[in-house]
Parts: C-alpha cells; sequence; structure tokens
C-alpha cells in the first residue's frame, strides 16, 4: 500500500469510505461513460452457476456449507492468525533482520494446513518470503486467472492490547467472528483462496485456465519486497497484459440508499508526499526575529491547508457509476442527486469548475467526499533541536490522495504557487521540485512513492469480460439482494505493482454476512475480527469464480 505513516490514517478512512460509500453504491456493469437517465444505465448481470456439475463437485459445494467444514475452516483461520507476522516500515535487509522470520513460520503453517494445494500447485519463493503458486492449466492459450492476498499483518502497538476484547494474536472464536490481527486484513482473503483450491484439487477439478496465486509478505508497508519483487516476475515470465483477470483485497458489500451493492474496486486514487524543507538563520533565542523558521513553515502549512482541493466528478470516476447505480436501484436515493444527475451533460469528459453534482454528494460525509477529491493531510513536521536556538531547518510531509482525473503534477503545481507566495514574502529562495537546499529557501520534493490514479478496470458486460464474470458470481451466491456497481479505493493496494500485467484488476473482499456490523471497519485498529459467515462466503466464491473463469470465453 503505502508507507505505514500516512496509511495508518488512510486505512480508517478507506474503510469508512467502503462502509459508508458500499451503503452508496450500486452495481454498474456498463461502460462508466453517462448515458441519459431514462436508459438503463445499471444493468444487471444474472446469476452465473458453474456448469460442470460433476458429482464430486456439487458433493464439495454441499461440503462447504457443512457444519464439518465450517470447523476445519475456523480452525485453519485462528491457526493463521496466531501466527505475528507483523510488517514494520524499518524493517532492515531481508536475512539481517530478525523480524523477517516470522514468514519462515507462517509458510510452514500453510504447508501443513494444505497439502493436497502443496502436492498439486509449483511453489515459488520470489525475494525469499514472496509466495508464488502455480495451478498450471491445460490449455496454455487462455490467460492466467491471479488470485492476491498479503500474508503481513499492521503491528499492534503494546498499549492498546488492554483494550481487545481477545488478545490479538488469539484467534479466539466466540461464535460467530474469529478475533486478531490480520483476521480481517487479509488473512481471511488469503486462507479463503487457498481452501478454495484445496477443495477443487480434493473434488477433481482440472483447470484449463493456468491459476496463480501471489502472496506479498510487506503489503502494511508498501509492498517494496513482496509485490514489488513478484509483479515484476510475473513480467518476466508471462509478459505484458498476459493475465486475465487479477483480485486483491479492497472493497466489499454494504448498504446505501436502502439496496446492498457490491462494490469491487475498479479505481485507485494516486498518491504523492512532498516534502517541505525550510532554511532560515539560526541564532540565540534570546534575540529571535519577528518569525523564525517554524512560525514561517507553520504559515505555510496554514495556507496549505485554507487552499485544499474542490470534489469534482469527472468521467472515468466510479463513484459517478454508483450514482447512476443508486438513482435507477435505490428507494432511498436522495432526490436533490437524481436531479444534479440528470443535468450532467452526455459524454462530457470534466467538470465544471463547480461541479454541483460532486459537491452535493460530499455532503454525505467526508468519506465520500474523498472519493471524488484530492485529500491534504500534513502529516509529519521536525523542526529545532533546541530550547534556546533558533531553528535553522524545518520541514514537514504533506500526503496526498489524487483524485480519479487529476495527476500528480496539478499537486506540485498548486503547492508551488503556495509556496511561492511565502518565499515572496519572506524574501526566500523557491526550489520547486529541482535544485537541492541553499540557506534562506524552501525546497519542495517529491517522494519515489509517486503514483498516477490507478488505469480504470473496464466494466462492460455486453460481452464475457473479466467483470461479467466477477459480478455473475457474486450474484449465484447473493442473489437478488446483492447489485454490483463498480466500487473505488481512496488507498494503495498491492496491485499498483501489477497494471502493466492485466488491465482488469479488482480489488474485492468478496465475502458477505449480511449480519455483520463492523464489516471492514475493524482493520487496523482494536478488536478486529472477521465473520465466519462472510470467510465461508469468501471461500464458496472463489471455488464459483475459478470454475467459472475457467469455462468463460473472454473477449
Amino acid at each position: 500500500m503505502v508507507p505505514r505513516v500516512a496509511f495508518a490514517a488512510t486505512a480508517t478512512i478507506i474503510w469508512l469510505c467502503l462502509h459508508f460509500f458500499y451503503s452508496t453504491t450500486s452495481s454498474v456493469p456498463w461502460s462508466l461513460s453517462r448515458e441519459s437517465l431514462s436508459k438503463p444505465q445499471c444493468a444487471q448481470v444474472l446469476p452465473m452457476f458453474p456448469r460442470d456439475g460433476s458429482k464430486d463437485l456439487l458433493a464439495m459445494d454441499d461440503f462447504l456449507l457443512s457444519a464439518k467444514f465450517r470447523n476445519e475452516s475456523i480452525s485453519r483461520l485462528a491457526g493463521s492468525v496466531k501466527i505475528p507476522t507483523m510488517s514494520f516500515d524499518d524493517l532492515g535487509p531481508i536475512g539481517e533482520d530478525k523480524r523477517w522470520e516470522v514468514f519462515y513460520d507462517f509458510e510452514a503453517y500453510l504447508k501443513g494446513a494444505f497439502p493436497l494445494l502443496h502436492e498439486s500447485l509449483t511453489l515459488e519463493k520470489v525475494n525469499t518470503h514472496g509466495l508464488l503458486y502455480t495451478w498450471k492449466g491445460s490449455d496454455s492459450t487462455l490467460k492466467p486467472t491471479l488470485l492476491m492476498a498479503h500474508q503481513d499483518v499492521v503491528p499492534v502497538p503494546e498499549s492498546t492490547i488492554p483494550q481487545w476484547t481477545h488478545p490479538p494474536f488469539s484467534g479466539f472464536y466466540d461464535g460467530k467472528y474469529v478475533w486478531g490481527r490480520g483476521a480481517s486484513d487479509c488473512k481471511n482473503q488469503l486462507i479463503g483462496i487457498m481452501e478454495a483450491v484445496e477443495l477443487l484439487i480434493e473434488a477433481g477439478f482440472e483447470p484449463m485456465r493456468t491459476v496463480i496465486l501471489s502472496f506479498g509478505f510487506d503489503e502494511e508497508a508498501s509492498g517494496t519486497q513482496g509485490a514489488g519483487y513478484l509483479a515484476p516476475y510475473l513480467f518476466s515470465k508471462y509478459g505484458h497484459d498476459a493475465i486475465a483477470v487479477a483480485v486483491d483485497e479492497g472493497a466489499g458489500v454494504g448498504s446505501i440508499w436502502g439496496t446492498n451493492f457490491a462494490l469491487p474496486g475498479v479505481a485507485e486514487k494516486g498518491y504523492i508526499d512532498v516534502d517541505v524543507v525550510l532554511r532560515m538563520p539560526g541564532g540565540h533565542s534570546s534575540i529571535p526575529p519577528p518569525h523564525n523558521g517554524i512560525g514561517v513553515m507553520s504559515e505555510l502549512i496554514t495556507l496549505i491547508e485554507a487552499n485544499t482541493y474542490e470534489p469534482h466528478l469527472y468521467s472515468d470516476n466510479p463513484y459517478l457509476s454508483l450514482l447512476h447505480c443508486g438513482a435507477e436501484h435505490s428507494p432511498e436515493f436522495p432526490p436533490k442527486l437524481r436531479k444534479l444527475l440528470s443535468k450532467r451533460s452526455d459524454g462530457s469528459k470534466s467538470c465544471s469548475e463547480k461541479d454541483h453534482l460532486a459537491l452535493e454528494a460530499s455532503k454525505a460525509g467526508r468519506p465520500i467526499k474523498y472519493l471524488m477529491t484530492t485529500s491534504v493531510a500534513v502529516d509529519v513536521i521536525q523542526g529545532g533541536v533546541k530550547v534556546n536556538a533558533l531553528p535553522e531547518r524545518t520541514s514537514a510531509t504533506v500526503n496526498h490522495r489524487i483524485n480519479v482525473g487529476e495527476h500528480p503534477s496539478d499537486v506540485k503545481e498548486k503547492v508551488t504557487r503556495l509556496a511561492s507566495n511565502i518565499a515572496h514574502k519572506y524574501n526566500l529562495t523557491l526550489h520547486a521540485f529541482e535544485g537541492e537546499e541553499t540557506p534562506s529557501s524552501i525546497t519542495l520534493l517529491a517522494r519515489n512513492t509517486t503514483l498516477e490514479p490507478a488505469p480504470v478496470t473496464p466494466t462492460d458486460i455486453r460481452e464475457d469480460t473479466p467483470y461479467k464474470i466477477l459480478s455473475g458470481t457474486t450474484r449465484a451466491l447473493y442473489g437478488d439482494n446483492v447489485l454490483v456497481a463498480p466500487g473505488i479505493m481512496t488507498g494503495n493496494t498491492d496491485t499498483r505493482y501489477y497494471w502493466d500485467l492485466t488491465s482488469h484488476i479488482f480489488r474485492y473482499a468478496v465475502g458477505f454476512d449480511p449480519d455483520d456490523e463492523a464489516g471492514l471497519g475493524n482493520i487496523h485498529t482494536v478488536n478486529e475480527r472477521a465473520s465466519v459467515k462472510a470467510h465461508i462466503a469468501a471461500v464458496r466464491w472463489f471455488s464459483f469464480f475459478i470454475r467459472n473463469m475457467d469455462e468463460a470465453k473472454l473477449a
């Protein structure tokens, strides 16, 4: 994802977005271009059940709903949670920093829990702890299916342990939930994928389409060592656009406007961290100037926070599709939004300076606002070394999550303009994204984590497409009670490394429990837990999806 200093705060926003957002979205299997509201814009795919109904596969489907499987699945998920695979921002090199070694334990656990999978699939270890499993299909002309998850979890601060209802690495099962760090982010997805494959092997299923499982191990710390190596390795083996579809962690199912929507993420916002460094003369604090470095930096930060971005719904933002779905299917869709939506001109490629639809939609709260707005957060500030010495160097880091339809260059331009005002006021030299620090200057630097917003996954359903198969699989499991619509992620997942491998990337928490009030809202915080009902639904989903992809005639 992103550096933890920014992601810890973002994770909460991500889920809030998902939670409220899921209650605000609907299924949109059509392309993201706008059409007249008089035409259906949120057509739904028919439920898609695998056609291969062999005796053993039918028995497997029944077994997935049995008490025996439920108990076995609880045990496997709980066992995985008990292994504290925490990743940290300050981890040293693999092989030198002992904190990496817990991933050997996790790998050993998986080998014991899934013997058939490890007998039948080829396991390659990429950069020591990246686990890449290949289930070779019989037809090499078919592009592979790629299923993803990450092994690592965010750390548990010692100070928070007393706040947990059950210890964070206990894997405690209370009759409804498995509790512990990583239970819902995202060992449930990893275990669910492996359980589905294990059962398919046991039922005698032999894929025509190759299935690849790719499990990184530092997603919570930017993914540079895990997905950052796994994706290039896959690219070297298969090449550009050689994967049919990739499914990773992401958004799930939630109620919005009185309607349940499954919201597979088809887009992610962009990302840029801007370091602002201010150099001013030092000296003794007993004879200070009217404004020292910390004061001037504070003024610049205040200016940055006073000039944030307005909401804009560009034509390729999936939230626009969600609004169309809400207008078409949701009884509680706000009348004012419906009216503004109808006024949007067909085929417009950008928004007017004041996007009244986006402004109205953003009133639903910050989680919704930032689905269509570039966010600005000053997360780090440093300055001064001693109470009686004026600061000579003051720095701050400003994190931005870039709206779909905008670019890192837009952020650079705006920060440069604001910093220029302060530099002119205090007679400072401005080095805007070039040059080095000099005395009496402001220097702006972009970190190497900069990302454009992700390419938007196609959502056409007129022919067999990965989105259509994903939608049909979801509808098969959850029926008419759940509609499917494109979603958007405000944070970044391991999929950021896989853009060259496929244009069909979905960030999707596939399990659904209508009685689970917490959902993804407990990730990265105390009392993280996973609904067992949702987990078993996820296993069923993956078993259906693998078979549906195998049978599909993709365009």
